[in-house]
């Protein structure tokens, strides 16, 4: 009752032990009066004054020195470099050299990761496409794989998705492919087929001979069930420059066709369209490169070659490792995710 007469009475607060030592507490911390401040301000380069700096870290360098240890962010710390065939981690090294052939390797690459793959020569490279085709290794397995690799290549060279696309048909790109007639003759028309099949105009030179090897034969028939042209002779190659030449005309082992008059009319077309050159497999010797390469395809491994072959290419034609440990070669695989791959100059 008495609460309903006076419904504005606030009832007193009591004040124990408890609230005077919180208010103690406060005065404590907030209770300064701010006159007390002093007015002056910190003097922060005459303090800095007073810190040896050098004193301080020769006192750190001292005693890592004796103690063997390194801290982080100390002066005078040069940060390492390593090459790209140095280990950074101390406790699982990496092996980069996952290849090692019987020979002393006249040159060596390495790929983007590092992977030193060394050079074979021409005889041992000779002899492990022949222990792969024993095993089964056809020279037409080869031929596809080299085919495909090879136009996978120049597909990226050519622009890729940028360029070859439904919607771009107006932008046909052209290329001009120079074979000969031996087996890396029949790697370029394997080549051309794959580039006419992804809507390139192909332009095939090859000369007419009497007697051609089985293998061309075979890729010429399947050729011409592509709307690749072919021609024999350099008057119907184009006048104009065209976006790619692939250069198949020379091999390593008959030379005697860089003295044909057809061969040396090619060459000077080649040098006159100025179109950039991809050469398959090209042969070792700087002489028998009648055309200067941008590019140059190896296939399984690289061969030593020169300057005049371009950046080289490595392409992965299905050898298995087994056929590699059987002519002495130590493999493993540096392709990765890829059949193609670019090797860098050591």
């Amino acid at each position: 009752s008495s609460s309903s007469r006076h419904p504005n009475q606030v009832t007193p607060k009591k004040s124990g032990l408890k609230n005077g030592q919180m208010k103690s507490k406060d005065d404590e911390c907030f209770g300064d009066d701010i006159d007390e401040i002093p007015d002056t301000d910190f003097d922060f380069e005459g303090n800095l004054a007073l810190f040896d700096k050098a004193a301080v870290f020769e006192e750190i360098e001292t005693y890592e020195r004796r103690s063997g240890t390194r801290s982080r962010g100390t002066p005078n710390e040069k940060p390492a470099r390593y090459r790209h065939d140095e280990n950074i981690l101390e406790s699982e090294p990496i092996v980069y050299r996952r290849i090692v052939v019987p020979q002393n390797p006249h040159k060596e690459f390495c790929t983007d990761s590092g992977l030193v793959v060394p050079s074979v020569s021409y005889e041992l490279h000779k002899k492990l496409l022949a222990v792969a085709e024993k095993h089964g290794l056809t020279l037409e397995r080869r031929l596809e794989m080299t085919g495909v690799c090879a136009s996978q290549m120049a597909l990226s060279l050519l622009g890729g998705p940028n360029r070859l696309n439904p919607k771009n048909v107006h932008q046909r790109p052209t290329v001009a492919l120079l074979c000969g007639p031996h087996v890396k003759g029949a790697q370029g028309i394997s080549c051309g087929r794959h580039l006419s099949n992804h809507d390139v105009h192909v332009i095939l030179f090859l000369p007419n001979f009497v007697k051609m090897l089985e293998s061309i034969t075979n890729e010429l028939n399947l050729f011409s069930k592509t709307q690749g042209q072919q021609v024999s002779s350099v008057k119907d190659l184009p006048d104009t420059p065209v976006d790619l030449v692939i250069n198949c005309l020379d091999c390593h082992e008959n030379a005697f066709l860089r003295d044909q008059p057809w061969y040396k009319a090619v060459v000077d077309w080649a040098n006159q369209n100025r179109a950039p050159v991809l050469s398959i497999d090209p042969p070792i010797s700087e002489m028998e490169l009648g055309i200067d390469a941008k590019w140059s395809l190896a296939l399984g491994l690289p061969l030593p070659l020169g300057e005049r072959a371009g950046r080289v290419y490595l392409c992965d034609i299905g050898i298995p490792q087994k056929v590699f440990q059987e002519v002495g070669i130590n493999y493993h695989s540096p392709f990765g995710c890829k059949f193609v791959i670019p090797l860098h100059s050591t």
